[in-house]
């Protein structure tokens, strides 16, 4: 496969990991699919869960991630960017894409180990009160659903942050490993080109053609 064709194979999904990311970390904003809680925490009232104001979906798995798949994509096409200058600043975005997708898995891993902010009380808390309760159990909340019956409210907080903080770890994951993959497939589509041999000499072959019929 040449350097190109294996562009084009790593931009698409990360338009799609992208999309995904920056879906997960909106619906974040929005507890129980509820728009309550935004509206108080604007208001100054701690509703919605720090990680989710550090927005690594939006800005580190989505933005910085859709921008480097856009020029990646075009060095996968015909005399637009698919040349060595193409591949060589192919490179630079990969690696802008890597510290993006770092970002993400960082405040995904962070907002999975603190747990959610909700209304909560247990038999030690017994008055309710907004705070984090899992923030210093040592993610062990994640194994013992029993405990995810301290929240209160939102309702089903607990399931809803886990899954989509969970949804974009792999979605950082999965882009971080693409970013690599597309640094190295770069570095070689800067040295070698962005197409086999074969497919070059057939260029010329056939450029060698058109000039003996004119």
């Amino acid at each position: 496969m040449c350097t190109g064709a294996c562009s084009k194979f790593i931009a698409v999904p990360l338009y799609v990991l992208a999309a995904v990311s920056v879906i997960c970390n909106i619906m974040l904003f929005f507890p129980d699919f509820d728009t309550k809680f935004a509206a108080d925490d604007r208001e100054g009232q701690d509703r919605i869960t720090q990680e989710v104001k550090y927005m690594g979906g939006l800005i580190g798995g989505g933005i910085m991630i859709l921008i480097p798949a856009i020029h990646i994509h075009l060095t996968s096409t015909k005399n637009c960017c698919a040349n060595r200058c193409g591949m060589f600043l192919s490179i630079g975005f990969a690696a802008a894409g890597v510290v993006g997708a770092v970002y993400s898995l960082s405040v995904a891993s962070l907002g999975l180990s603190n747990g959610p902010l909700c209304l909560w009380d247990n038999a030690n808390s017994t008055i309710p009160k907004w705070g984090t309760p899992f923030a210093n159990s040592d993610s062990g909340y994640l194994s013992d659903k029993e405990m995810w019956k301290w929240c209160k409210l939102p309702e089903n907080v607990v399931e809803f942050n886990v899954g989509l903080f969970a949804t974009l770890l792999v979605a950082a994951c999965l882009e971080l490993v693409l970013c690599v993959i597309q640094m190295v497939n770069g570095l070689f589509g800067c040295i070698c080109g962005t197409c086999s041999g074969k497919e070059v000499r057939q260029e010329q072959t056939q450029g060698f053609s058109v000039v003996e019929i004119n």
